[in-house]
């Protein structure tokens, strides 16, 4: 079933302890979309600028099933651009420097034939630009959204409306206990659902997620990668959701057992993009590998 996500295309600056990246392809949509290709077809909405390299978009386009037709490169415009240090357990990172570029301009255009898409990802950017998008999409199915600090700090009003308009929210558990000032991560999820959603997923980063829907609970551990597996683990937040969200198009339900072996997939497929800078692991990756790799995710997670 068609599946759309909308949000940032970046060039990234990566310092960390196993090495730097300068100019490499990065973004929420980027990350997401590459993820999500291994489940399902994806249809992309975002803006570039003219400095975007062309080898970036030829990584894109090698990923079978993502569809470019909504990415819109502005030519007299300046592509996002994020820099950011690892600390040494790569678990907190810096930003070094935020350049807009598109994302302080209008947002892109939905393709007319993108309108029919019924599972939608608004990917972390401006809760007011999000519920723009969101309105594109009369026949959505599910709809979720990222978000992160900076909006909950700049834009808290137009936040709350975007929540009350989506079925599901994805955020990291520093963000959800800043959003509703509640420490204990499933009773913050739980004021959450309050603004609107009908769920929510709060990362844990290494510690994998709790996935809380309606009066039902679960969670879910990390996939036990080792330490000289993780290079860089910018992208992991939004290949997650990318596996979450395309394997819940592919399956097309949205019921809570649905959507928590979806957590799975998408916890196994981030685990590969934390193994290289940018997108570079996800590029030479295969759906036999994520099959082998979530065979034994499901050994390492089994109880009883």
């Amino acid at each position: 079933m068609p599946l759309i996500v909308t949000g940032s295309v970046g060039i990234d600056t990566i310092h960390a302890p196993t090495g730097s990246a300068e100019g490499v392809l990065g973004g929420s949509t980027t990350y997401f979309a590459a993820a999500a290709s291994f489940h399902a077809p994806v249809r992309v909405v975002a803006a570039a600028g003219g400095d975007w390299p062309d080898e970036h978009r030829k990584v894109l386009e090698g990923f079978e099933g993502v569809c470019l037709e909504g990415l819109q490169v502005r030519s007299e415009s300046r592509t996002f651009a994020w820099g950011g240090r690892y600390h040494d357990n790569m678990n907190s990172r810096e930003t070094l420097f935020t350049e807009l570029g598109v994302l302080d301009e209008p947002g892109p255009p939905v393709p007319d034939a993108y309108r029919d898409s019924e599972f939608v990802f608004l990917a972390n950017t401006h809760p007011a630009e999000q519920a723009r998008l969101l309105d594109h999409f009369p026949e959505r199915k599910l709809a979720v959204a990222d978000t992160m600090d900076l909006w909950i700090n700049i834009a808290h009003p137009e936040l709350m409306t975007l929540l009350s308009k989506v079925d599901g929210v994805v955020m990291n558990d520093q963000e959800a206990e800043q959003l509703t000032e509640i420490t204990n991560p499933i009773s913050a999820a739980r004021k959450i659902l309050e603004m609107g959603p009908t769920f929510a997923v709060i990362k844990k980063g290494e510690h994998g997620c709790i996935f809380v829907h309606g009066d039902d609970v679960a969670t879910l551990p990390a996939y036990p990668a080792e330490a000289h597996q993780v290079v860089d683990p910018t992208g992991a937040g939004d290949s997650f959701a990318g596996g979450m969200m395309g394997h819940i198009a592919s399956v097309g339900m949205t019921d809570f057992f649905s959507i928590q072996t979806a957590l799975a997939w998408g916890t196994v497929t981030a685990s590969f993009a934390i193994e290289s800078f940018s997108l570079d692991r996800l590029a030479r990756l295969t759906r036999a590998e994520i099959d082998q790799r979530m065979s034994e995710f499901q050994a390492a997670a089994r109880v009883g």
